[in-house]
This record gives structure tokens, sequence and C-alpha cells, in this order.
């Protein structure tokens, strides 16, 4: 977790103070340092001070008291004398030790490598959002990004690559240039192969050089497919770790493809590392809107009495692509869009929105309260399910492939494209409330939101005046992810004029209209939080276990039977089979009314 000085010395775009997540350690400068000492290690025998520069390069508090003190990064010292001079810092002192650009001078440095560095999503993602970073100052004075791939690549080859992809936010124009070639100067590129401790070997020693004995903090970014995810991680651990720092790993998804693959990689990965050093990374959870749902929930006194089976109808997480597999259909069709989208995305804002209110705020407590919900949800029936497949149409004299049509694709493949699924909490806040999921590629238009419909008003007094169709007037909470990232609430209001005719209106909330920043994308968050050593938007094993629990039987079951999937049109709502599942429920799905 980060210290108070993360908060403190960054500029205002990369402060965690307003997040509802970041405990406050400013106690450390205004009261007791007792209470902030949390994110210390502790010891029987005292705190080992070559732990202070290990949490972070930004803990520039107790680097001083280590310098002050004159300690060598060796010696231990018990807590209550650390705390005694925690305590003795002139407060002149502490103030500018906390706002010290960079969170300590050359004390330590951070070495990213993005390992598949040649890869899209080391190109389209990561490279942009480490750039987007380093452009407001929130990565540390010392760090170096070192790109490693099989490919064949010099050092200037990799910034040309790069710098194709690099842009400046668009309230963010001043020195762009100059600002890209700052940052293009920090990249690196090292040729090995993934399995070759010999070639990481060598990027230890390249890692070294530019660390200059400073101590050095190490991120892995494992952009890679699954399938030497521990071939890489053995040979990074053995032989470029950190020596007196900290070493990380940020593992994409799949993990695995049911309980037992995903098991059987977390059990080869806690060979090589331990869980905190693991970061499973789902970036649907670094986006704005899915971050901002606990602050939306626990910070407004309106919305946390009414969430609860009292109130709430149903909620729907939906989920929509208006183009197809578009070539990578061989990687497509050995997952399917269950696993692909609902068993992780999906499931992991349910459980951030259906969670029970935390102890705190800290990473682990929240993620404790996730793990309650998954292991709280019903099996799921394959009568509750609807699985369908795009087909090829012709609309205005443009023919659009269906998935079989894909080269990748074997023609009598059944793997699903679309999925819509009816799932159930069985605890005292959601007992009976529909949970209803859709996610699906080549359909009508791209979004994801989250849809909450209340309760029809018992003994309404305007029924009348509102019409037939009670499903119209319902109170609906609507958020969406993207795009055009919003929240907008669905009321009942008179419509002007001498009669009593009833209209729908929304409280709408866009993000683009209320805010001139653009919102950072969620690579940029999730990377942050990794060099800063904070988990509360990373998966944890018992998560990760939860949820291959939840859907393993049910995708082992419809694999057994074979089950055919509906076929829709390529630019279609889906198949028809998704609303009969809904109306089985008494639920209308939202996005329907809106179009």
């Amino acid at each position: 977790m980060p210290s108070f000085s993360s908060s403190l010395s960054r500029p205002s775009y990369c402060s965690r103070t307003s997040s509802p997540f970041l405990s406050n350690h400013s106690s450390l400068i205004n009261g007791d340092p007792r209470r902030s000492l949390s994110f210390l290690p502790a010891s029987p025998q005292g705190l080992n001070l070559d732990e202070l520069c290990v949490r972070s390069q930004r803990k520039s508090v107790q680097s001083s008291v280590a310098a002050r003190d004159g300690a060598s990064a060796t010696k231990s010292i018990p807590a209550d004398e650390l705390i005694g001079g925690l305590l003795s810092i002139p407060s002149q002192e502490a103030a500018k030790v906390a706002t010290e650009p960079h969170g300590g001078g050359d004390k330590s440095t951070v070495s990213i490598t993005v390992v598949g560095a040649s890869g899209d999503l080391a190109k389209k993602k990561i490279f942009p959002a480490l750039f987007a970073l380093y452009y407001e100052g929130c990565l540390p004075e010392h760090f170096t990004i070192y790109g490693y791939a099989r490919s064949k690549m010099t050092d200037g080859e990799l910034r040309d690559m790069v710098s194709k992809t690099l842009t400046c936010r668009i309230d963010k124009r001043a020195n762009c240039g100059e600002k890209m070639e700052e940052f293009l100067k920090r990249c690196f590129y090292h040729t090995g192969q993934y399995d070759s401790q010999e070639h990481f070997v060598a990027l230890d020693k390249k890692l070294k050089e530019h660390e200059g004995g400073r101590c050095s903090n190490r991120l892995f970014y494992l952009s890679i497919p699954p399938n030497i995810f521990v071939d890489a991680v053995k040979c990074a651990s053995s032989s470029a770790s950190s020596v007196n720092g900290w070493t990380r790993v940020i593992v994409e998804k799949p993990f695995g493809r049911d309980s037992k693959t995903s098991a059987a990689l977390t059990k080869s990965l806690k060979q090589y590392l331990k869980e905190d050093q693991i970061f499973r990374i789902d970036h649907y959870l670094g986006k704005e809107l899915v971050e901002n749902l606990s602050v939306l929930r626990f910070s407004n006194l309106i919305f946390e009495p009414l969430w609860s089976r009292q109130y709430i109808q149903n909620v729907q997480f939906i989920f929509s692509e208006n183009f197809g597999t578009e070539g990578r259909g061989g990687y497509f069709d050995h997952y399917g869009i269950i696993r692909d989208i609902m068993q992780n995305h999906l499931l992991q804002i349910l459980a951030l929105f259906a969670m029970e209110t935390p102890v705190s705020l800290d990473a682990e407590d929240i993620r404790n309260e996730k793990v309650k919900v998954l292991r709280s949800m019903r099996p799921i029936e394959l009568e509750d399910v609807v699985v369908g497949q795009y087909k090829s149409t012709t609309k205005g004299g443009v023919t659009y492939p269906g998935y079989t049509d894909d080269k990748t694709v074997p023609k009598d493949s059944l793997t699903p494209t679309f999925a819509a699924a009816a799932l159930f909490i069985d605890n005292a806040r959601w007992d009976g409330v529909p949970f209803l999921m859709k996610a699906g590629k080549a359909l009508h238009t791209r979004s994801a939101e989250i849809r909450v419909q209340f309760r029809h008003v018992p003994g309404n007094l305007y029924n009348r005046s509102s019409g037939t169709n009670h499903d119209r007037t319902t109170n609906e909470l609507v958020i969406r992810v993207q795009p055009d990232e919003g929240i907008y609430l669905k009321i009942n209001n008179k419509v002007p004029g001498l009669g009593m005719r009833l209209d729908q209106s929304n409280l709408n909330l866009l993000y683009s209209a209320r805010y001139s920043k653009e919102i950072p994308d969620a690579y940029e968050r999730l990377l942050l939080d990794a060099i800063e050593g904070e988990r509360r938007l990373f998966i944890r094993s018992d998560e990760l276990d939860a949820a291959w629990a939840l859907f393993t039987p049910l995708l082992k079951e419809i694999e057994e039977k074979k089950t055919i999937p509906e076929s829709y049109p390529y630019g279609s709502r889906g198949p028809v089979g998704a609303h009969y599942l809904a109306a089985r429920h008494n639920v209308q799905w939202g996005d329907l009314s809106d179009q």
C-alpha cells in the first residue's frame, strides 16, 4: 500500500488521497505515528531498514529517518525506537521530506520490464500507459523501461515502434514532443527467449547498469501467452530479481480455462513468487466508472439503504462489442465469450457491486468481501444460460462475415460468441434478486454498463397517468462504463401542462460534460498501483478459485453436451433466447428501452 508520502508528493492527477480505498497515513506528520505503521514489515527482532526502500521508492520519510540516524542498510532497530525517531523529526523537516518530488531523490529506482514487448498489447496499451504516467509526473525520478521479446530488435527500433502509439492528452499538449523524446530515452530493448536463464541473466546485467547501485525495485509485465507464463516467471525470479528491493510480476488473463488449470497455474507461479508479488490484472477493474462504483454506494446516503432485495428488483451487467473476432478467432475459439468476459470482467464487477461494507478501505478487507460474495453464489444452471454465435449478414450492400467464416476458426466450431445468464446470491441482502449478465461480439453497438432496476412503487397513485406498462415507469440507475462514461437515474416526472401526464426523465451525470480532464486509461491506473504495491484492483488467488468454482461446472456441461449456440445476425441485438431468459425472471433488458 502506498505510504502517506506517495499521495503528498505526487501531482494531483496521481493522488490517491481522494480514493475511497486509500488508507490515510498522514498521521505520521499530524497525530500518532503508531496508527500508521501497518505498512512497515513486522519482525520479532525489530524493523530492518533494508525493507524501508523495498516497499516503494516514494517512502521518503522512512528513508529520511534512516539517513538522519546514520543507519546502514542492514541495521535493525526496535519499533519503539523507530517511532521515537519519527516523532522527533522537526515539523519543517517532515514537511520538506513529504513534499520532495519523486520520493526522496536518488535513493531508489524502478525498472519496468515488458515481457512480450513486440506484441499488440504492449504496443497499444502498456507503453502508452507508461508514457501517460511519465507525462503526468507519476513515475519516480529514476526509472528504466526494458522491452523483452524473442524478436530481433535494437533500442532504436523499439523506440520507433513505441513512438507510433504515444499520444498526449487533449488537455495536456504542452511540450508533448519534448516529453515523448525524454520518455523514449528511458526505453531499451533486450532480445531473449522466455525460458532462457542465460538471457534473463544478461537482462539483469543491463538493468543493474541503469540502476547504478541504487535500491532497485523491479516490475515485470507478462504480456505473453499463458502457456509460457511459468517459464518466464521462473527465469525472471531466479535470474533477474531485485536483490535489495521489491520484485513484482503482473500477469494478464486468461488465468487458466477452468478450476483445474487455474489451480495448476497458481501453484506453479507460487513455486517462484509469493502471493503478494503476483498482480493478476483485470483491466476492467481499472476503469473509472468501476472504481467509482463503491464511492457512489458508500459515500452517498441515498443509495446504500436501497442496496438490497427490499428495493432492487434486478441488476444487469451488459457488455457488447460491435465487431467480431477479426482474425483473432484462433485464440478466441479456445476460450469463448464466457471465459473471456463473464468469468472475469463481469463477475469481478458483480462482486464489487454486491459486497458488504468492508471493515476498512484496505485492499485485503475489500478483497475479503468480494470473496464472500463469490462463495455465496448459487451454482449456475444450464437452463438459466443462453449461448449464441453470430452468422454472416448483408447490410447496405456490405457483407459481414460469420464467426466460422474466420479462417482461424474451425468450420464446425460450437464456441459461443454470445452468452446471457441469470445468477443468484444466496445471502440475506440479495436473496431472490436475479443478477443478469449479457456479453457478446458482433452486436449492434459497443458498450459496457451496469443497470440497477428498482421495484415498482407499491400502491402507486399515478398508475393511471403512467399507462398500463409499469416496467416503463421503473426507476433505474445506469452506470455506463464505456463509451461516453456517465451515471444517470431514471425518474418519473410530470409533463408540464394543465393535464396530469407522466414522463420518464434522466438525472444525468455525463463525465465529458462535468469534468474537463480526459479520463485515464485503465492500464495507467493499474500500472501505477502495481508500482506502488496497491493490490485492491488486482485479483487474489482465492478470488480466482471462487470465480472458477462457479463457472467450471457450467462450462463442462456446455462442452460435454455439445450445446449448439443459437445463431444471430452480425450487427443485431443477439439471439432471441436472451429475451426469453430475462422474461422467465420477470425482467426486461434495460438496454432495449434506451435504443
